[in-house]
């Protein structure tokens, strides 16, 4: 059975994650079928609306973002690419619509920074590899839909470098070299490398099954959770939804620790809303996507509960919304601007505007 197209805002395309993510097929299709139920209220609309406006006021003229509102000078390459899925992801395209003219720039900033050895320019040398794979993220789902031969091969060379970078573990860490590996590292190329994938980008079999290797490495035996590295005892939130999603965008849906995986984010941020840790936004970022992927009564469960937990946290200035504190810069969840693009992300997700939730 062939499912319909959704109602497009302005064209025939857009996000997550972010999205971003990359699955296919029946397997895709089997999980619409499953989320159908789940739909997005007036009310949440509005704060995905608002949020797009007051994104909209804090890009910089070279096209970024970065992590204050406004004035940060930090990770302009890892916010772009995470505002751009924002905004695709709730049916918003590149040269197209109200929002056109923004997007595209943001667009060419992306691939202007990109370098003819595949390493992209960034003041985050530290954790280098979280940007590298948000900024490839970005621009897969963008070539997905414009064919654009400069992002393609922009893409083509960071692959390369991804590739280069992958341990004899079968993960990554923060350096675009084979460093050792961590799951938090690990999952966004894992992303990145199965959304470039299926827009034909060559990437084999046995590096994403190596990759799975690594990840089911990080479960802390006779637990639903998952540690940081293997061996560890330490569980995370984060951690373990960024562990399940890996699983299901490498192609292993069906793995016996996505499961107790799952209950265990419903538990943690849903039902009981604790345990969440400090990183609850990166966290929310791949349980999201992981509880859409089981669709039914799971997904409904956690999409109504972080709708309500977002509506009740939302700043608003006039139609304008935001989440977090305007002026705060830093990583993970200190950064308004970062945490008004998940948030936007997740809440569109029941759209499938991107071509991942898309059969």
């Amino acid at each position: 059975m062939s499912l319909s197209r959704p109602r497009r805002l302005f064209s025939s395309f857009a996000l997550f994650s972010v999205l971003l993510f990359a699955f296919l097929g029946t397997q895709a299709a089997a999980q619409e079928d499953k989320a159908e139920k789940v739909v997005i209220s007036e009310e949440v609309q509005s704060l995905i609306d608002g949020g797009l406006e007051w994104l909209t006021l804090q890009q910089e003229r070279s096209g970024a973002w970065s992590t204050g509102a406004p004035g940060g000078t930090q990770y302009r390459g890892a916010m772009t690419g995470y505002v751009l899925l924002a905004f695709m992801g709730s049916g918003n395209l590149p040269g197209e619509g109200p929002y056109g003219e923004s997007l595209q720039r943001a667009v060419d900033y992306l691939v202007g920074i990109v370098l003819p050895d595949g390493t992209i320019q960034t003041d985050n040398r530290g954790h280098y590899m979280y940007s590298h794979g948000i900024v490839l993220l970005a621009l897969t789902q963008v070539l997905g839909q414009t064919g654009d031969t400069d992002t393609r091969a922009a893409i083509e060379r960071m692959v390369r470098l991804t590739l280069g970078a992958q341990d004899a573990n079968g993960g990554w860490r923060y350096h675009p070299r084979p460093s050792g590996a961590d799951i938090s590292a690990t999952v966004v190329q894992c992303v990145a490398l199965r959304a470039a994938r299926n827009i034909g980008i060559p990437v084999s079999q046995d590096v994403l099954d190596r990759a799975a290797d690594y990840v089911r490495s990080c479960n802390i035996e006779g637990t639903p959770t998952f540690a940081y590295m293997p061996q560890q005892d330490r569980p995370g939130y984060a951690r373990t939804a960024a562990a399940a999603f890996s699983l299901q965008i490498l192609g292993h849906y069906d793995d016996p620790l996505i499961a107790p995986a799952i209950e265990e984010l419903l538990d943690s941020r849903i039902r009981n809303d604790q345990n969440t840790g400090r990183w609850t936004t990166y966290g929310d970022f791949y349980a999201t996507p992981a509880l859409y992927m089981v669709g039914g009564e799971a997904w409904a469960e956690w999409y109504v509960g972080l709708s309500e937990k977002f509506v009740s946290e939302a700043n608003r200035d006039g139609e304008r919304v935001y989440w977090g504190n305007p002026g705060g810069s830093g990583n993970g969840d200190r950064s308004p601007i970062y945490k008004t693009a998940q948030h936007i992300s997740m809440l569109s997700i029941p759209t499938r505007f991107l071509p991942i939730f898309q059969r």
